[in-house]
Order: C-alpha cells, then sequence, then structure tokens
C-alpha cells in the first residue's frame, strides 16, 4: 500500500468522467488499499474518489465516522429529502461552503469480492456519497455551493465560488 497525493482544484482531471471498472483485479484490490491509506492519513478526511489522486476509475473510499466504506461503480439509484449544510473537500484544503444534498439516498455498487450491494443512508453519509459520486462525473462541490462565498477555514476570509469554478473549469 502507498499514500497517495490528493489532486488540488485546478487539476484537469478533477472535470473529467470516471470510467467503469470492468472487472475487480489485483489492481482493483491495489488501488482500493492505496485510497485507503491516502484517506485515513489525511486531516479531515470524510471520502476519497479515485480521480482525486489522479486514478479516472468509478472507485470511492469513505468513512464518515461508523467504519471504512468502499464502493466500485457506485451508482445512485434513489434520493429525497433534502439537507443544507457545510460541505468541504480535500482538493480544496482548508475551504468549505454551504451545499443543499438529499437527505437520504440509495447507492448500488460493487465491493472488492466484486458483489453487488446496496447502501442506503441519511444524513452526512448521504451527504458524503453524494459528494464522492459527483467526483466520479467531474462535478465539483463549489458546483453546487448554494451562496456566492467559499469560506476559508483558517482565515475566515470569503473567495468568491465563480473565480474557483473558472480556475477549475481551465484544461476542460
Amino acid at each position: 500500500m502507498a499514500s497517495k497525493q490528493i489532486l488540488p482544484f485546478g487539476e484537469p482531471i478533477l472535470r473529467k468522467k470516471a470510467k467503469p471498472v470492468d472487472a475487480v483485479t489485483p489492481a482493483t484490490i491495489k488501488l482500493l488499499d492505496d485510497m485507503v491509506e491516502t484517506l485515513y492519513a489525511t486531516d479531515g478526511r470524510a471520502g476519497l474518489a479515485a480521480p482525486q489522486i489522479g486514478i479516472l476509475r468509478r472507485v470511492v473510499v469513505m468513512d464518515c465516522g461508523d467504519g471504512l466504506i468502499e464502493l466500485i461503480n457506485p451508482e445512485i439509484v434513489s434520493m429525497s429529502g433534502e439537507q443544507l449544510g457545510p460541505e468541504a473537500c480535500l482538493s480544496f484544503p482548508g475551504y468549505w461552503g454551504y451545499v443543499k444534498r438529499a437527505n437520504q439516498v440509495k447507492v448500488k455498487s460493487l465491493n472488492r469480492q466484486g458483489e453487488e450491494f446496496t447502501l442506503e443512508s441519511e444524513g452526512y453519509l448521504a451527504r458524503c456519497i453524494q459528494h464522492e459520486v459527483d467526483h466520479l462525473d467531474g462535478i465539483l462541490f463549489v458546483d453546487h455551493v448554494r451562496d456566492q462565498w467559499l469560506y476559508h477555514e483558517a482565515t475566515k476570509r470569503k473567495v468568491a465560488v465563480m473565480d474557483v469554478i473558472r480556475l477549475t473549469n481551465q484544461g476542460m
């Protein structure tokens, strides 16, 4: 296993759509293992999508407080309710914004054994799933920010979200 570098906003790969995993192979397991190590080596983490480490595959790892969840080829099959709250991203270190998401989400996925399973979630876990599945489609949380600002944790400064979106769309 190896911890990988998380790509920062502005990297063109973050705006590309990830390809499905055709079969769970030893390479897929190594990717999962590397992503888990990277996730747990990072402060302030909840989830990580493969494009964030430069791999355009539909693979996600998450730990939203109740243990590790691994998703291969996740597909959201239903969403309901809504929640508005702060959201951040490992590719935007130190920044957060208010994002509206569904409050309940059902996702269909494969596990590391290649078996299909369904996961039903609500609240924070539902938010995390939506955030990470968006990454697989080249969508970033800044695309969903409800007001005009991102907030910097340390300095409390505001940054116009449209400036950030323009920067992240470069190279598409």
